[in-house]
C-alpha cells in the first residue's frame, strides 16, 4: 500500500527536491508539490493525505501552525533551515525532523520512519496484531483470583491528538524531557508524550525496568553492552549512568555475571 503524501515549500528549488525525493522511495505517492499551507489545506479537503513533508518557514502561516490546526493530523515530517524548531516540531508529533541541506539518504531515512509509522497505524485500526493479554492465577482450592502483576503486553499513550500503542517489550529506555517524556522502541518512531519520569517508571514492570540516571528508565533486556558510564541499545543508541543509580544498576548486573 502506497504511502500519499503532500510536499511543501515556499521555495521553488526546495519544493523540486521534496518531490525528486519522494519519487525515487517506491512506497511514497506524491499527490501534490504545495507552495504553501492555503494550497494544502485545497488539496486536503478533496484527497485522503497519509503523510506531509513540510517545511516551517513560510509567508503567510508557518508549518507549525498549519500542523497544529488540523484536526486529523497526517504523519508529520519538518523540513527546515532552522534548528531552533526541533523541540516544537516534536511537541506537534513529527514523525521526523530533516534539517536543511539534507541527503537522500537522509530523506530515506526519515521515509522509513514515516512508513514505520503507517504500518503501526494500520495494524492498529485494523487490529491485525494482538491488544494484550490477562494473566489469571488460581487460589490453593482452584478458584481463578485476579492477577495482581502487569496485564497487557502493549502500552497506549497520547501523543498530541494522537493515543499510540507501544509493545512493552520493544521499548528500549525512556527519556525526561521537562514535562514531557520520550519512548524510545526498536519497532516504532520515538513518541513524546506529556509525563513525569516517575509516574511512569511506577506503572512499568520492575523486573523489567530500572531507573538509571535522573532522566532515563531502560529497559534491562535490550542492554548489549556498558562502556564505562554509558548504558548501549545495539549500534547506535546509549544512556548516561547515574552516580546514584550505580549500586542497584551493578547489583542487576552482577546477578547475571558469569563465575
Amino acid at each position: 500500500m502506497n504511502i500519499r503524501c503532500l510536499v511543501i515549500d515556499d521555495e521553488p528549488l526546495a519544493l523540486q527536491q521534496l518531490v525528486s525525493y519522494v519519487g525515487k522511495i517506491p512506497y511514497l505517492e506524491l499527490v501534490k508539490a504545495c507552495s504553501g499551507p492555503t494550497e494544502a489545506m485545497q488539496v486536503m479537503a478533496s484527497e485522503k493525505i497519509d503523510a506531509i513533508f513540510t517545511d516551517i518557514e513560510m509567508p503567510d502561516i508557518n508549518g507549525l501552525e498549519y500542523i497544529r490546526s488540523l484536526k486529523n493530523k497526517p504523519i508529520i515530517v519538518f523540513v527546515t533551515a532552522y534548528a531552533d524548531f526541533a523541540i516544537e516540531g516534536f511537541q506537534v508529533d513529527a514523525t521526523d525532523y530533516l534539517l536543511k541541506p539534507f541527503s537522500l539518504t537522509d530523506f530515506m531515512r526519515s521515509a522509513e520512519k514515516v512508513k514505520q509509522q503507517f504500518d503501526l497505524r494500520n495494524a492498529v485500526s485494523s487490529g491485525k496484531e494482538k491488544v494484550g493479554f490477562t494473566v489469571e492465577e488460581t487460589d490453593d482450592n482452584g478458584e481463578k483470583k485476579a492477577s495482581a502483576g502487569w496485564e497487557s503486553e502493549y502500552v497506549f499513550v497520547r501523543a498530541d491528538s494522537r493515543t499510540v500503542r507501544l509493545k512493552i517489550s520493544d521499548i528500549q529506555y525512556i527519556e525526561s524531557r521537562k514535562e514531557y517524556v520520550v519512548i524510545f522502541s526498536e519497532n516504532s518512531i520515538p513518541v513524546m508524550t506529556l509525563f513525569s519520569l516517575k509516574s511512569i517508571e511506577e506503572k512499568l514492570p520492575k523486573d523489567i525496568f530500572m531507573r538509571v540516571h535522573r532522566s532515563f528508565i531502560v529497559n534491562l533486556t535490550k542492554i548489549t553492552e556498558v562502556v564505562q558510564n554509558r548504558i548501549v541499545f545495539g549500534k547506535d543508541a546509549s544512556v548516561p549512568l547515574g552516580d546514584q543509580y550505580k549500586k542497584d544498576f551493578q547489583n542487576f548486573l552482577n546477578q547475571y555475571f558469569l563465575k
